[in-house]
Order: structure tokens, then C-alpha cells, then sequence
């Protein structure tokens, strides 16, 4: 069927290009080039940096705000790739509509991703005119890797010609065979899930408060096991407009505070998320899921290699980066654990 391989195609170069547009924006964020270009959705007036260098009248009113070329390239070359992966999805909804009746993708699935790239374009305009708002930047960072998460769900649920199929029609066969164990292994899976989007909101305020670098020191914490932190101002959401936060603006102790909760986070995530895993791998019933288990207990080994070596390591540049590509690999496998769980073959 030709409009269905169409759409697996569109499906993978859409979670391909999810993936890259989420690593970017942590890089964006990391090398401190979210106002790169201070206005949206061009870069001072202009469609690139370059024609922002030639006129001379460009950076007139952004006047303290001076054009910076490698950070105006990163911030724009990150808003392609998010246009392009707009046009992707755009795509993916025409045609689940359009061939609707031929059921070649799930249409709530097609519009419910259109309706995140449009409020994604709005999270994005109000990154850069409201100045890094830490509410705004974590709500972009949320929603990118939902979109990420919607992709990817929708590429393993298409019909029984396309990727996947015949190992999720398995998976149904075998777990109708162990209801009981089924029914465990997608309860913790779901709470694993939770767990883990938890810690992802946890991860985007510490970076966009800046607050990775308020605990230098591992296990500690400034060389304390509970050290002096400020919860009650960890987590104001709301500290009104007109106010610049690149570099942040809370105090010491509210970092902590934050850095602390994220590491605690970590270890409720890790938990939940090995449970779900080892209890898939305990059962020869759900052996069909076996396989995406192991992937969620690897992805879940190098995010955490990689959070405390970027710790240890006085947080360089590309492990902070690959922190952020690991979580979204970590989001991957625990959706595809979910949906060999969720399979269901026809009688």
C-alpha cells in the first residue's frame, strides 16, 4: 500500500527530526543562544544572521542587545529545523485525514500533534520576546518532547502493513495469554512513565534556572547531604514580564534547591522505571516485550552515566548536551515498552 509506506516514511524523518530539533534546543539553551535573535520569527529583522551582519540598521532596535553571530546561527538553525519538522507533521495530518477511511494512521493522533506544533510556535515566539522566561523555556522543552513522544507512538501504532506490526501482533497473542501479568507490567510501565515526564519538567527548570551547576559535587551536594536550600523559592512559577533571565535570576539557595529536587527526582524515575522492566523480564509471557525492556534498562544506565560523569566532570559542554538526548532516548523506550504492553492482536 503506497500511502501507508508514505506515512511510515514521514513517521520515522518526523521522530528523526523531533529527536535533533530537541537535542538542539538543550544545545541552544546550554551555550546561552536562546536570544541569539532577539526577535521571532526572524533574527533581527532579517531571515538570517548573515543579512543581519550586511544591514547596517538591523541591530538598531535591539541596541542592547548586540548581534552575536555564532548564537544568532545556532538560534536560527534551530528554528529550520523546527519549521521543518512543522512541515512534516503539517504532512502526517494531511494525508491521516484525507485517507481517513483507509484508516492508514490514527487521525486523533495526526491533529492532536498539529495542535502541539502550533502551540509550540507560540511557547517559541514567547522564549525570545518574554526573555527566557524559565516557565516558558521548560513549557518548550515539555512540549518538544511530547511532540517527540506523539511521533513515536504514532509510527508503532500504524496498521498491520506497516513498521512494527508483526512484532506487536505477537505481543498481543502472548499477553492476552498472561492477563494478570499484562495488566501489572502496564500499570508500572505507566507509572514509570509519570516518573520519568516528572523528572523531565524537574531537568527543564534546572536548566532553564541555571541551576546544574549549583551542586558541583557528587553524591553531595556542596559537600553536604542536605545542604542549606530555599524550597519555598525554588519554585515560584510566575515572576512577572519585562524581566531578562539569561543567567538566571534566583538566588544560591533556590538553586540548590531546585538541583536537589532533580536528583531526587532521578532516583523516584530510576526506580520506578527498573521496577516496570525487571517485572516485563521476570515473566516468559511477556516475552514479546522483552527486547523493549532492555532498552528501557539501557537507556535508563546511560542517562545515568552520563547526569553523574557530567557532574563529576565540572559539566562540560557535550555532556550536558547528550544529558538532554538521553532523556529523550529514555522517553523512547519507555513509550515503545508501553505499546508492546498495549498491543492487541485481532481475534
Amino acid at each position: 500500500m503506497p500511502l501507508a509506506r508514505w506515512m511510515r516514511r514521514l513517521c520515522i524523518a518526523g521522530v528523526v527530526l523531533c529527536f535533533v530539533v530537541v537535542v538542539l534546543g538543550g544545545y541552544v539553551r546550554l551555550t546561552a543562544a536562546g536570544l541569539g535573535c532577539p526577535d521571532w520569527p526572524g533574527c533581527y529583522g532579517h531571515v538570517t544572521p548573515l543579512g543581519a551582519e550586511r544591514a547596517q540598521d538591523a541591530q538598531a532596535a535591539y541596541a542592547g542587545r548586540p548581534l552575536v553571530a555564532g548564537k544568532a546561527w545556532r538560534e536560527m538553525i534551530h528554528r529550520y529545523a523546527a519549521g521543518a519538522l512543522a512541515l512534516v507533521i503539517v504532512v502526517i495530518a494531511a494525508l491521516a485525514v484525507g485517507a481517513r477511511r483507509q484508516r492508514v494512521a490514527s487521525v486523533p493522533l495526526a491533529v492532536a500533534l498539529l495542535a502541539i506544533v502550533l502551540l509550540q510556535a507560540i511557547l517559541g515566539m514567547l522564549t525570545v520576546t518574554w526573555q527566557l522566561k524559565p516557565l516558558v523555556v521548560t513549557l518548550h522543552l515539555l512540549f518538544g518532547l511530547t511532540t517527540l513522544g506523539l511521533l513515536w507512538w504514532l509510527t508503532l501504532s500504524l496498521p498491520v502493513t506497516s513498521w512494527g506490526a508483526a512484532s506487536l501482533q505477537s505481543a498481543g497473542r502472548a499477553l492476552r495469554s498472561g492477563a494478570s501479568a499484562y495488566a501489572s507490567a502496564w500499570r508500572l510501565a505507566t507509572v514509570g512513565l509519570v516518573a520519568l515526564a516528572v523528572q523531565i519538567a524537574l531537568g527543564g527548570w534546572t536548566s532553564s534556572n541555571y541551576a546544574a551547576i549549583a551542586c558541583p559535587d557528587f553524591p553531595t551536594c556542596q559537600h553536604a547531604w542536605w545542604p542549606h536550600m530555599s524550597l519555598r523559592s525554588a519554585f515560584v512559577l510566575w515572576h512577572g514580564l519585562n524581566i531578562d533571565y539569561e543567567g538566571g535570576r534566583l538566588a544560591s539557595s533556590a538553586r540548590i534547591a531546585i538541583h536537589v529536587t532533580h536528583r531526587i527526582g532521578a532516583l523516584v524515575a530510576t526506580c520506578a522505571l527498573a521496577l516496570a522492566a525487571l517485572y516485563v523480564l521476570r515473566h516468559r509471557g511477556l516475552a514479546p516485550a522483552h527486547a523493549r525492556a532492555w532498552a528501557v534498562l539501557a537507556a535508563l544506565v546511560l542517562q545515568l552515566t552520563i547526569g553523574i560523569s557530567m557532574v563529576v566532570r565540572g559539566f562540560p559542554l557535550w555532556l550536558a548536551t547528550a544529558h538532554t538526548a538521553g532523556a529523550a532516548l529514555l522517553l523512547l523506550a519507555t513509550l515503545a515498552l508501553l505499546r508492546s504492553l498495549a498491543a492487541r492482536a485481532p481475534p
